[in-house]
């Protein structure tokens, strides 16, 4: 067996996944920042709520599809051509996306950057944390995942108060294309994964989708690992991104920005991504530090939906709060990650997550189509029904998954041990 190329949580390829993250999210959520000046600048009329509600929507369901497709686009790269590859790739492709959206005059040309975008933003995560995992031994591997996140996570923010600083969401962009060309430039020093090199020489498929639904145990592994990170998106792309809205429902007179309030998620979520992985080495178990961070969650929905959410102070602080307890997307995305053998591994870690994102589509179908337009419900109601479901999907998936913290990720699918 080849010797790992780093033991500790601040070696080289941990600080470059994390710094890799970090752009990934500043371009992911530079969107819902920007959102209202970028729509006025491709000349959408902001007056014009249904309009403006319309093109929001277009725009961030694009850049989702996007990130469906290129979950599975890289996942089976990172199993062919290596983990390495995949973060070159990726990050090349959402830094000339993020350049391309900074001349955008349309709607449509908007949606189309951000699609391109999405695909390439779509291998950044599950590429660094396959990589780190496979290069940090199983006692440190859930703190440097978090670390990766945590740190990726304050790309956010860095997100924020760029566009607050520069007030130029064009010029926003641009950056974003820039810090991604840097990094490549960092990326150079980092080592591929032993495990892939030896999987590499074996004669076993590598990367085959089919995998994950020809075989009953593998299906299984594969639908509850995508289920378990369904509430995130859920908080993001619905309450935090529209807490705007839900502020004037809750108690009239509102300057909430929904940017800020992505701001203090963010913040947030990266403190908690970090705190979980040391709550999970405490336990040492990956589900009851999950758990422990869901009831966080639905405590936070409870003071979302509350009388207690009367302000805009209030507003903030439990967007924050959600954000925290929502922090679980690095035990969510190694969980993954740990569930395959070394040659399906950066295909799983990639597509999950980037199914989870995909799914906000599908959430807002539940949320907008079919509680509001459809069944005559109103904002507040469609949200706390949408997050029962949500939520309910979510511990019943979690309940069922494999515990994995002790698990040896030294083995192909098929049970072989590596050589």
């Amino acid at each position: 067996m080849l010797a790992r190329k780093s033991t500790s949580v601040l070696s080289l390829p941990v600080i470059v996944a994390a710094l890799g993250y970090f752009v990934d999210i500043y371009d992911l959520l530079l969107f819902t920042i920007v959102r209202e000046p970028s729509l006025a600048g491709v000349g959408v009329n902001l007056a014009d709520t249904a309009s403006a509600i319309a093109a929001s929507t277009k725009i961030i369901n694009w850049q989702m599809v996007g990130l469906l497709i290129g979950g599975i686009l890289w996942g089976i790269l990172g199993d062919k051509k290596g983990r390495l590859s995949v973060l070159f790739g990726s990050i090349l492709l959402y830094s000339v996306a993020n350049f391309i959206t900074g001349y955008v005059t349309t709607v449509d040309h908007y949606a189309y950057a951000r699609f391109i975008a999405g695909i390439g933003l779509a291998g950044e995560l599950g590429a660094g944390i396959t990589l780190v995992s496979e290069l940090l031994p199983k006692n440190k591997r859930g703190i440097g995942t978090s670390l990766v996140a945590g740190i990726g996570l304050f790309g956010a923010v860095f997100a924020y108060f760029t566009y607050k600083f520069t007030n130029d969401w064009r010029l926003c962009y641009k950056i974003g294309g820039g810090l991604g060309i840097g990094l490549l430039l960092l990326r150079v020093s980092v080592a591929e994964s032993g495990m892939f090199k030896e999987v590499k020489d074996l004669k076993v498929s590598r990367g085959n989708v089919l995998m994950f639904f020809n075989n009953a145990t593998r299906f299984r592994k594969y639908i509850l690992a995508i289920l378990i990170g369904l509430p995130t998106w859920y908080v993001i792309g619905i309450l935090v991104n529209l807490s705007n809205r839900f502020a004037k429902e809750f108690y009239g007179d509102t300057h909430i920005e929904s940017g800020r309030a992505i701001m203090f998620a963010y913040a947030a979520i990266a403190v908690g991504d970090i705190l979980i992985g040391f709550v999970s080495q405490y336990f040492k178990s990956r589900k009851k530090a999950l758990f422990l961070f869901y009831g966080l969650t639905i405590i936070g929905l409870g003071l979302f939906f509350s009388p207690l959410n009367h302000s805009d102070t209030a507003m903030y602080a439990i967007c924050a709060l959600l954000g925290f307890s929502t922090g679980f997307w690095a035990i969510f995305v190694t969980m993954g990650a740990e569930q395959f053998g070394t040659n399906l591994r950066a295909t799983a870690a990639t597509t999950i997550p980037n199914m989870v994102r995909g799914a906000l589509p599908l959430i807002n179908l539940m949320f907008l189509n079919l509680f509001q337009k459809s069944w005559g419900w109103g904002l507040t109601q469609s949200g706390i029904i949408t997050g029962v479901v949500v939520i309910s999907i979510t511990l019943v998936a979690a309940y069922f998954t494999e515990e994995t913290f002790h698990k040896d990720l030294n083995y192909v699918e098929g049970g072989e041990a590596l050589p």
